[in-house]
């Protein structure tokens, strides 16, 4: 069988090919593939619309700016597409602000000669679908078998991290923050990682969308422990919205941020990557919350204490 030309349009896609040993075929990325770190020469068929310097608060503005004119806020090279003639492309439907969909493909599917190449379309609501995900791109790849095996290893890191965390002595309560300015909670498959580790997950329900939080929600539920993860950012990035809760009546009352109880995360490689690196993701919450049943080393890069 001949090496098969693969474009991935979704971080986590990519991950995902990689993990099942096909990296070496993919011929084409989005500009927000970057892990494994060998990607990053294949040529990038997209770009965002969306100017990403500010604070979260200024992102938020300029991509409702862009969703109202009722355009996407991605651009897709057709041309290039084309001309790397891919044999599938894998992309998304779960969200058409956090990476490209299959829509802004149209305009070079449509204009296609010769055999159109098979298109993959993820849409992972919680841990089963991203498992399931695995498996749709190992079928479409022929590498069932390196998805089932790829699968199978990581839920059982996931089991050992919860049957560690099963000897702690309580679970924590957790607030997980994917968008500071306005205030989003982490929902989709982040409940399920947050009990995975030994903790409560607060706001949000295992399998559905992130909610919108507001203010007098999480003063009122006063969570032990607040997770800084918001969607795409690096720790430094997040970082600098810092004076944006700081700057809150409500934020220097809260026990966690009185205790010191508040940990920025690395929320651009994890948390919202729904493929392989959800587990590394699940290890960082288990060290955080129970320091003393878990030490993977994450600590420094993955995560880090507020100052």
């Amino acid at each position: 069988m001949s090496a098969l030309r693969i474009v991935s349009l979704l971080p986590s896609a990519t991950e995902i090919v990689a993990a099942v040993g096909m990296a070496d075929q993919l011929v084409g990325r989005s500009h927000q593939c970057d892990f494994p770190v060998d990607v990053r020469h294949l040529p990038a068929l997209s770009e965002t619309k969306v100017n990403l310097d500010g604070t979260s608060r200024d992102i938020d503005r300029r991509v409702n700016e862009i969703i109202a004119q009722g355009v996407s806020v991605y651009r897709v090279d057709a041309e290039l597409l084309r001309a790397l003639k891919p044999d599938v492309i894998i992309t998304q439907t779960q969200c058409a602000i956090c990476a490209v969909t299959p829509g802004d493909l149209e305009d070079a599917l449509c204009e296609w000669t010769g055999m159109a190449p098979i298109l993959v379309s993820l849409e992972p609501n919680d841990l089963a679908d991203v498992w399931g995900d695995m498996r749709k791109v190992g079928r479409a790849l022929g590498a069932e078998g390196p998805a089932h095996a790829a699968i199978v290893g990581l839920q059982a890191r996931l089991m050992a991290i919860r049957e560690t965390a099963n000897r702690a002595a309580r679970y924590p309560t957790v607030a997980a923050i994917e968008w500071i300015d306005p205030l989003m909670a982490g929902g989709n498959w982040m409940p399920e990682l947050i009990e995975a580790a030994g903790g409560q997950s607060l706001f949000a329900t295992a399998g559905q969308h992130s909610p919108w939080l507001d203010w007098s929600a999480l003063a009122a539920a006063d969570p032990e422990v607040i997770l800084l993860l918001p969607c795409g950012f690096t720790i430094a990035q997040s970082l600098a919205d810092i004076p944006l809760l700081a700057g809150r009546p409500e934020w220097a009352a809260l026990t966690a941020v009185r205790e010191g109880r508040v940990f920025v995360i690395d929320g651009h490689h994890y948390f919202n990557r729904p493929g392989p690196r959800l587990v590394e993701s699940a290890e960082m919450i288990a060290e955080i919350l129970h320091p003393d049943l878990f030490a993977f080393g994450h600590e420094g890069t993955g995560w880090v204490r507020l100052p």
